[in-house]
């Protein structure tokens, strides 16, 4: 341990030296990135880098800013589906983040052919590659065949970042040092991908159609296969299979028996609510955007744009959130940014009723504005939760215990986009009809303001103090699980905002 101390000692003095050789000012904007890079790939291993980069960067941020552009359209075009129809499938699709907790469970307690990481990179990039290749190539694919290969695909993503979140965790333990920085290395992994994606999305969409954006998608999956061929991982030969189900019965229990303390499910239901009621009727605005005769006939470029722009909001609110607002009690925060997210959306109501044209702001800069602005608030509100979501955790099951909260407020979002179809449906906003899409948004806007009546639900107490009982702080099987290398701690919590 000592040696081992001395040998990282003597890197970091190595690449100290090496930032005082370099040119400071414009250059070191160039060399600075790249001597961190290089710094994290000497701590940890080149292989665990290049797996967060594909992963956070490439899969997720990259290719799920292109896939959500390209899934708009394709819904829209090739199988030219109706708002609420395309609503209630979009939700379909992200089922397999709604149990993230079984991904989670599975590479940490099964391992396979004596690895724990390796092979579920492996299937996962499998799933991708199958998936978006048999849309693509397909040319008229049965609507519940394409569902089933969005589903499959979106899987596939699921247990990626599940894995490559214990890969994290397990490097803080040995790194604690570098944890910091392998958790700004994800962030920012995500926040680039997902920029050039949404910048790039609408010129292929318009370029190669969303058949052909399909077929790109297929890299980011061979990545991710790749991770899983030269991740550097040690072999777990000999493995109790027998106690699988022990140990699948033992979390189910203890996670049972945290959500029943009135401590626990009393946030955890506010959080479901406060996404289930803030209907999502992001289809009905997104066919408007692209109707030729009552919208504003938005290019697939122009698409593209204004969802970048958005991610630029949603990193503000991060950023905002950071520097400002993190010392802030839940329950006081919480109102003021709900009161905002509410009123945010009335932006998208003088937009179709055609406000911003009669005060001289053309469409374009509106629509950029109000995403902008939109982003930030989503973000704002998602951050607290994370951090309160993590203040729920119990010792000894914290990572497995994140990942059923964030499955909870998934469910919600599954909850918010189905109600929102439903609403499209009722008032009769179809592919070429949007006379009711005004009383879709006034309906939603009211609807977002209901979590400030159940904000009793929430602690009120310091952010920075703890939320749980003091029996629930430590476990019994505390050194135990202290003990166990591969005890799965989920640790991002950035990734799980984009996801879902």
């Amino acid at each position: 341990m000592m040696e081992e101390g001395n040998i990282e000692a003597c890197k970091k003095l190595a690449v100290e030296e090496e930032d005082d050789d370099q040119p400071k000012g414009l250059g070191y904007c160039f060399w600075g990135p790249i001597l961190w890079f290089k710094m994290l790939a000497m701590q940890t291993h080149w292989s665990f880098v290049f797996g967060v980069v594909s992963v956070y960067g490439i899969s997720q941020g990259l290719g799920g800013a292109l896939g959500r552009v390209c899934i708009e359209y394709y819904m829209k075009d090739v199988q030219k589906v109706q708002p609420s129809e395309s609503q209630v499938y979009t939700g379909i699709t992200s089922i397999p983040w709604i149990v993230k907790p079984i991904w989670g469970l599975l590479t940490d307690v099964v391992p396979i052919r004596g690895y724990r990481r390796r092979p579920y990179f492996i299937f996962s990039g499998l799933l991708g590659l199958v998936s978006m290749l048999l849309i693509s190539l397909h040319s008229k694919l049965h609507l519940v065949f394409a569902l089933l290969a969005l589903t499959a695909g979106s899987a596939g993503v699921a247990i990626a970042d599940v894995t490559v979140d214990a890969c994290v965790a397990e490097n803080s333990r040995i790194h604690p040092s570098l944890a910091a920085d392998m958790q700004s290395l994800c962030a920012l992994a995500s926040a680039i991908g997902a920029l050039l994606g949404f910048s790039i999305s609408g010129v292929f969409v318009h370029l190669i159609g969303p058949k052909g954006v399909f077929g790109l998608l297929t890299i980011p999956a061979v990545l991710v296969f790749s991770v899983g061929i030269v991740l550097a991982e040690p072999h777990v030969p000999n493995f109790a299979y027998k106690e699988v189900s022990q140990k699948f019965l033992d979390a189910g229990k203890a996670m049972w028996t945290t959500l029943k303390c009135p401590e626990v499910w009393r946030p955890c239901l506010y959080m479901y609510l406060s996404f289930a009621v803030s209907l999502n009727i992001n289809e009905g605005l997104f066919y408007w955007y692209t109707d030729a005769k009552g919208g504003p006939s938005f290019a697939q470029e122009t698409i593209g744009y204004i969802f970048s722009i958005g991610a630029v909001g949603a990193i503000l609110g991060a950023i905002l959130y950071q520097n400002m607002l993190k010392n802030h009690p839940f329950r006081d925060l919480l109102f003021w940014i709900q009161l905002f997210f509410g009123l945010a959306g009335m932006l998208d109501l003088m937009l179709v009723l055609r406000v911003n044209l009669k005060l001289g702001i053309p469409d374009y800069l509106f629509v950029v504005f109000g995403e902008a602005v939109s982003q930030m608030i989503a973000r704002l509100k998602w951050m607290p939760l994370l951090v309160l979501s993590s203040k729920l955790c119990p010792s000894g099951i914290e990572g497995t215990f994140f990942a059923l909260l964030m499955s909870i407020d998934n469910v919600g979002l599954l909850s918010s986009s189905w109600g929102g179809g439903l609403l499209l449906h009722m008032l009769n906003v179809t592919r070429t009809e949007f006379d009711n899409l005004w009383l879709a948004i006034l309906i939603r806007n009211i609807l977002r303001l209901s979590p400030l009546g159940i904000l009793f639900l929430v602690p009120r107490g310091d952010p920075n103090s703890s939320i749980l009982p003091t029996d629930m702080l430590s476990s019994k099987d505390e050194n135990e699980a202290d003990e166990e290398p591969n005890n799965i701690e989920l640790m991002s919590l950035v990734n799980s905002v984009d996801g879902r």
